[in-house]
């Protein structure tokens, strides 16, 4: 079933997630929910939150060679930390909860992840380049943060007088 995708400034995209504590028939439907939103959305991550949904769960999946998002790529994540990160990199992001705005921001270049999987399996990955990009930003949403809150003092303030105009407008 696809969900609705809140959009800032709804409050709740503020809102810190909390832990899985049951791997059930439940969270399965979320996760399957997630994805099909996401795909009808035309993303490549989205967070429970941006569901409504205030649980550290995460889905990513980036476009093959072909450009083609394979369901066997799909990454779901259950209760994500991120347990390193170095290098630096700055690539343009985008979100589904502040569509139509794009921006370069400043992330790790390689990350390594500890989550579980949708039947609780313990899992590790390591991370490099957009792939990082994609876990640092979903990420930041279960934690009640916006990729916009990693813009420089003046260009959130652009952002948000922009982003004013626009809502009044629709």
């Amino acid at each position: 079933m696809i969900r609705e995708v809140i959009t800032y400034p709804n409050k709740l995209l503020r809102t810190k997630s909390k832990d899985v504590e049951v791997f059930d028939e439940e969270l399965h439907t979320l996760l399957d929910d997630m994805y099909e939103t996401m795909i009808s959305e035309n993303g490549v991550g989205l967070a429970a939150i941006q569901v409504a949904i205030p649980l550290n769960v995460l889905i990513i999946n980036l476009p093959n060679e072909q450009d083609i998002q394979d369901k066997e790529d799909l990454i779901e994540a259950i209760n994500p930390v991120i347990t390193h990160k170095d290098g630096v990199q700055v690539n343009f992001e985008g979100c589904l909860s502040v569509p139509g705005f794009t921006e370069e921001i400043k992330r790790a270049k390689h990350i390594i992840i500890e989550y579980f999987d949708r039947f609780g399996n313990k899992k590790t990955v390591e991370a490099e380049d957009f792939i990082a990009v994609a876990w640092q930003h979903e990420m930041e949403h279960l934690t009640g943060h916006l990729f916009i809150e990693n813009l420089s003092i003046t260009k959130r303030k652009k952002f948000e007088k922009d982003w004013k105009k626009k809502l009044k407008s629709n």
